[in-house]
């Protein structure tokens, strides 16, 4: 879920992969879709003008800021949209809110936007101070400031290591304990500070800022994405209508594994049922990797659920 900026304080949405997760939907009139992570809207809002003028949307997001920002962009569709916030692991319930069992296409778009990077307040960011927050939904949960704060050394370190993959992980780790005696690390440039200083010199040079792993990694934590991923991939095979399709576009190498491997089992338990239909991910096209830099690391893979048998005409999509 990546966007561009237009601007101090202007985000403008470039939704990653929208054209390519049309073309792999298939959006038709009369269908229903599931977008799990509507976010600021962009893609849903390709996908209604391809199903138009009778496809319906069901739009989730644990983020109350994007479902408003989601129900504005989408106001002319609003007759076809229902909208929730809703994190996607409760995707089942959501569905019963929307009193549908199944439907014709379903998308995840990982990750962060820029809307969401661009207010210091949400704590996401190191390049702007702010509160160490982290939640996608401000209203429920412990914050980063919580764990930076609270957890012992070696949980931390675990933290870092595995949501994180840094390679640094134990000196960070250490560090944070040390830093935190003196005093509590509050904000997202006291928690960059302290990193930058515990990762050898040569490590703050590269391509990426040596805080990057370690604040994914705390954002992860705070938020349960990965458990909420695997329970969702988990649900909603069982949401797809015969003859729809899967798509999931994830940023990072741990998303990607979990979903890889989710359609892999999925697949290999139902082979007649279940059809992967990315033996490779799709990614982003030279043009729009230049276009929008935050689209270079996104990998869409895409799902088909075996089309229903003759005669049973799509029975159970209501």
């Amino acid at each position: 879920m990546a966007t561009g900026k237009a601007g101090p304080g202007q985000a403008v949405h470039i939704p990653v992969l929208a054209e390519e997760v049309v073309a792999w939907l298939c959006p038709r009139t009369q269908g229903w879709y599931l977008d799990c992570t509507v976010g600021l809207g962009g893609t849903a809002e390709r996908i209604l003008q391809c199903s138009g003028p009778g496809g319906m949307l069901i739009g989730l997001d644990h983020d109350p800021s994007a479902i408003a920002h989601a129900r504005a962009r989408l106001h002319p569709y609003r007759d076809r949209v229902r909208l929730m916030c809703e994190n996607f692991r409760h995707v089942t319930s959501a569905m019963r809110a929307a009193r549908r069992t199944r439907v014709d296409g379903i998308l995840f778009d990982l990750g962060l936007s820029s809307a969401q990077l661009a207010q210091p307040e949400r704590g996401f960011s190191f390049q702007q101070d702010g509160p160490l927050d982290m939640r996608m939904n401000p209203d429920g949960g412990p914050t980063a400031d919580v764990l930076v704060n609270t957890l012992p050394e070696t949980h931390l370190a675990s933290i870092i290591h595995t949501l994180g993959e840094e390679r640094y992980a134990r000196r960070i780790a250490r560090a944070i304990v040390r830093a935190r005696r003196l005093a509590p690390l509050r904000t997202t440039m006291a928690l960059s500070g302290v990193v930058r200083q515990a990762v050898p010199r040569s490590y703050r040079g590269g391509r990426l800022h040596p805080a990057t792993r370690t604040f994914q990694a705390f954002r992860l934590a705070v938020n349960d994405e990965l458990g909420a991923l695997t329970a969702a991939l988990g649900d909603v095979t069982e949401l797809l209508a015969p003859g729809g399709r899967l798509c999931v576009i994830a940023f990072h190498s741990l998303e990607d594994r979990v979903v890889k491997h989710a359609f892999r089992r999925v697949a290999r338990e139902a082979p007649a049922q279940w059809t992967i239909l990315t033996k490779k991910p799709v990614v982003p096209a030279g043009e729009e990797r230049t276009a929008n830099p935050r689209a270079r690391s996104a990998k869409l893979r895409v799902m088909e659920r075996a089309p229903a048998a003759a005669g049973a005409g799509g029975a159970g999509r209501a």
